[in-house]
């Protein structure tokens, strides 16, 4: 009988989901929870590096899997966050879980914000809605080596106050220097105190009007929205190459199988999920 694998390095397959557990849940808004995940084997855990925009497919036992961008900044170690909108059956069934629950990982996968590339710029990070969590873990990396980069603006959206996410970062960031934090609800969703703007976040994005000199803008949302957001960069002037998004909202499989995020020539999971417009713009109308 041959003798079992020897175990004394963590697993390289990326195919095989690795069995982690839920360390902590934090409830976003009324219908999303972020999950603090930590590998079962400690070696797993260190063996497990992502660069911000990357994604992993959770599976849930007996319910299936589906996929998530990473939420968490690459640098903290010893754990993994996934924000979850309850939209389905697996995400449903992963709103039900509870700390100590046993999930399964797949990842990570696709690729990455060009980091690099924006050193030096001014950023503008663009979110609507559960979008915020696509961009949390690259606005995380950004601040940690904040003297890298010019000047950052967050502008997020959500339908109403109840449905914004990620409160106590959007603090936390408003507080920093040189980080401009703006808030706006769709009409009809503020309340009575709310001291944000009230409008659309791609015509809020226009009456704040981004220089384009030295900006790249980074954009994640609802579909609609990053549509109309695009457009309206297109009409402040914005080079295509200066714009980037994330359309890991299209994708099932992660493995480019199931065809679900085939995009004009593109499979979003295999090619992205990260793309800049320029390489999306000629076929926008089939993404969005």
């Amino acid at each position: 009988m041959a003798s079992a694998p020897a175990m004394d390095k963590p697993r390289p397959d990326i195919y095989t989901p690795r069995p982690a557990r839920v360390e902590e849940l934090k409830a976003e808004s009324r219908d999303v929870r972020t999950l603090r995940l930590a590998f079962e084997d400690p070696r797993e855990q260190q063996g497990f590096s992502f660069a911000p925009g990357q994604f992993v497919e959770l599976s849930v036992p007996g319910e299936g899997e589906a996929t998530f961008c990473l939420a968490s900044c690459p640098r903290e170690q010893g754990y993994l966050e996934c924000s979850v909108k309850r939209v389905g059956q697996v995400t449903e069934a992963i709103h039900m879980l509870e700390p100590g629950s046993r999930v399964g990982v797949r990842g990570p996968y696709g690729n990455s914000f060009p980091v690099k590339a924006m050193k030096g710029r001014n950023l503008w990070f663009v979110a609507g809605g559960i979008g915020l969590a696509a961009l949390r873990s690259l606005i995380l990396e950004v601040l940690g080596r904040r003297e890298e980069f010019g000047a950052l603006t967050v502008l997020y959206g959500a339908r109403s106050e109840a449905d914004l996410v990620y409160r106590q970062d959007l603090e936390d960031w408003q507080g920093r220097p040189g980080v401009n934090v703006v808030l706006t609800l769709d009409p009809g969703g503020e309340g009575e105190g709310w001291g944000g703007r009230v409008g659309f976040v791609p015509a809020v994005l226009e009456e704040l009007a981004p220089e384009t000199r030295d900006t790249t803008v980074v954009t994640c949302g609802p579909p609609v929205m990053i549509r109309y957001t695009l457009a309206a960069l297109d009409r402040m002037g914005f080079d295509p190459q200066q714009v980037i998004t994330t359309l890991e909202m299209k994708m099932k499989c992660g493995l480019g199988l199931c065809g679900r995020c085939n995009v004009g020539p593109l499979y979003v999971c295999k090619d992205g999920p990260v793309f800049t417009y320029a390489q999306i713009k000629g076929f926008v109308e089939q993404i969005f």
